[in-house]
């Protein structure tokens, strides 16, 4: 009986021919099918990471371009509210200049209006009215250089001045100090009686030095209160039967 040979099982391979171009020995290399499709796969997957590696590099790069767009646009608006916020200063600065000018001529006009009618009388006057009633509370009631801080009105009945040391509180008329008294506002009040029903009322929120007792007689002009520091501000009240009204009915008024 005859034995059979063994079938040999030939592997499939693949061959790769290098021919070099300058004249050279060439070379062959054999390659099998699993080698190949190795190759095949490894070379895909580097395509693959290479190809994803550049789409994540242009994702972080497109990323950060507009975070940086956005930090630009942030420091424009900075740079913009910036310049708004210097150009608002400066128009505050400007306002709050011409207020204190308008103040001050404010204070002016009320102080002369004051003076002349607390002066001022003709002949005519003269002999019309033998003697000057000094009672009624026609002086201005500080004898420095002041600033109206607010006018008289329903919600403020009282004539709001601000105040320094250059000057003093006095009495605007003649007549007797009633009342001398502090409160949680007013560090000093002082009343001062006249006659024809008119009172007159001195409020002092800052300390100051008081010159009159109660029941102490004054005649305008007379030192009430010496001001001690800048910025004080004095609040003058005029009561005519026990109603306020606006003191500059009264500084206005003519004998």
């Amino acid at each position: 009986m005859r034995r059979q040979r063994p079938r040999h099982i030939h592997k499939e391979t693949f061959s790769v021919l290098l021919i070099p171009n300058t004249g050279g020995k060439s070379r062959q290399f054999h390659v099998t099918r699993f080698s190949f499709r190795l190759c095949v796969s490894v070379f895909i997957l580097v395509l693959l990471a290479v190809a994803g590696a550049a789409a994540w590099t242009g994702y972080q790069f497109t990323r950060q371009e507009n975070v940086r767009g956005q930090l630009a646009e942030q420091r424009e608006k900075i740079e913009t509210l910036e310049e708004e916020k210097q150009a608002l200063e400066q128009e505050k600065e400007t306002l709050l200049t011409e207020v204190e000018t308008l103040q001050q001529e404010k204070t002016a006009a009320v102080a002369a209006e004051a003076e002349s009618a607390a002066d001022a009388g003709g002949e005519a006057q003269e002999e019309s009215v033998p003697e000057k009633d000094t009672s009624v509370p026609r002086r201005y009631p500080y004898t420095g250089i002041s600033t109206v801080l607010s006018d008289y009105s329903e919600e403020q009945p009282y004539l709001s001045l601000n105040t320094s040391s250059d000057g003093n509180v006095v009495a605007t008329g003649d007549g007797m100090v009633v009342a001398v008294d502090s409160d949680d506002t007013y560090a000093h009040i002082i009343e001062v009686e006249h006659n024809n029903g008119y009172k007159t009322r001195y409020m002092c929120r800052q300390e100051a030095q008081t010159q009159m007792q109660v029941g102490a007689q004054v005649q305008a002009g007379d030192i009430l209160l010496t001001v001690l520091t800048d910025d004080t501000q004095l609040d003058y009240q005029i009561l005519f039967e026990d109603e306020a009204i606006d003191p500059l009915t009264v500084f206005e008024a003519k004998g």
